[in-house]
């Protein structure tokens, strides 16, 4: 196998930087020579992991004609040097850098795309991403429903295709007349569980790969003792700054026969957060240590958060904050390895209810436990660089 090469490139919230690494990581061991994009704070862990870092610049995706920094063909303007010199046999970006796709295309590199969450591409019958958490209708009359909402779906879709044309002209390159133009139309990587996704019919292009795992080394941390069921609260790092979810678990879960253990991952909330007997509050945990001792997870409903506590079969009580979170969360519940609160309803007697519901009802654990068992038989990195080493083999 020749050696080749690849600029891996992501946004930098965890929640995509961790599957790009793992991505960049696989396909390091698969013996080729690896370049990786994302913020600044992720270069010590890439280059941890034997890839050259690049940071990547701040930009809007679109330009919105405000004078408050450069957009996505800017930007794209600014890395075609990077992809000259490289000359990647391909580029993969994370679904929301859509500067790199445009800079390998102009460049003619082949490009990818990685998606760390659930396919968000329509189909018939199906309800709309991110939608509100809608779950998937069990009738003819609600597929027909989704189905007559259509154009007003396409109506965004072709105004988001107006915006990115814009960019592409900054980089030269034409304009296109498919909807979704930031995802790659030659190979998208999805690292979800296929157990979280709705039966549709997938194109040629759209593989499943499971999710891609990445964790900092961090110790391992002491679990509240006692013999309860342990309950772990694992907030989103980019939402709920002042710890609501937090707060609200611990006052909600006091006095039930249960351990708890909770993170802020990282906020400083300007209050400060009171933790009950039965509790222990960390700034931050390993969650392969945390996650394998706990028999519920309680999150925002972040898709690495939760593909992680599936992937230890462990239970998920979602509530989602904003964003794809309510679409996972939905997607947790359709698979019966969770249950969805919204955020509007968030209150300690609610909360409580849904964890008493879990513990005492054994088919969430199962259903976890079958979808770890899956993760088990299936590494979604390894995958992935297979897909993206056979592509690039095909376009050399």
């Amino acid at each position: 196998m020749p050696e080749l090469r690849f600029l891996v490139a992501a946004f930098g919230d965890p929640g995509h930087a961790y599957p790009a690494l793992a991505l960049a990581r696989a396909l390091r061991a698969r013996g080729h020579h690896v370049e990786f994009e994302s913020w600044k704070r992720w270069r010590e862990a890439a280059e941890e992991e034997g890839l050259r870092f690049h940071p990547a610049e701040g930009y809007r995706v679109f330009d919105t004609g405000a004078a408050d920094g450069p957009s996505a063909g800017d930007a794209a303007v600014a890395l075609r040097p990077l992809i000259a010199d490289l000359r990647p046999h391909a580029v993969v970006n994370d679904i929301l850098t859509l500067a790199p796709a445009l800079a390998a295309e102009a460049e003619g590199a082949p490009w990818a795309t990685l998606i760390p969450h659930v396919f968000p591409e329509h189909a018939p019958g199906l309800p709309f991403f991110a939608f509100g958490g809608a779950r998937l209708p069990r009738t003819f009359v609600g597929r027909a429903l989704w189905t007559a909402l259509t154009p007003l779906l396409h109506a965004g879709l072709r105004q988001g295709r107006r915006e990115l044309n814009g960019e592409r002209a900054k980089v030269g390159l034409p304009p296109i007349r498919h909807l979704h133009g930031g995802t790659s139309r030659e190979l998208a990587l999805v690292a979800t569980y296929p157990q979280l996704e709705y039966p549709r019919r997938w194109p040629a292009h759209v593989h499943v790969t499971g999710p891609m795992d990445y964790e900092r080394p961090y110790p391992d941390v002491e679990l509240p003792p006692g013999e309860g069921p342990l309950v772990l609260v694992a907030p989103s790092t980019a939402q709920d700054p002042e710890s609501r979810l937090v707060r609200v678990a611990l006052r909600a879960l006091a006095e039930e026969p249960v351990r708890v253990l909770a993170t802020t991952n990282g906020h400083a909330p300007e209050e400060p957060i009171d933790v009950p007997g039965n509790a222990v509050l960390y700034d931050w945990v390993r969650y392969s240590q945390v996650m394998a001792a706990a028999d519920l997870v309680i999150c925002h409903g972040g898709h690495g958060t939760v593909a992680r506590a599936l992937g230890l079969g462990t239970p998920v009580l979602c509530v989602p904050a904003v964003g794809d979170m309510a679409e996972n969360a939905a997607r947790v519940a359709w698979a019966g390895a969770g249950v969805s609160l919204p955020w509007r309803l968030l209150a300690e007697r609610s909360l409580r209810v849904a964890v008493r519901r879990m513990l005492s009802d054994p088919s969430f654990a199962r259903r976890a436990g079958e979808i770890a068992a899956w993760a088990r038989t299936h590494d979604g990195a390894a995958r992935g660089a297979e897909l993206v080493e056979a592509f690039a083999l095909a376009r050399a």
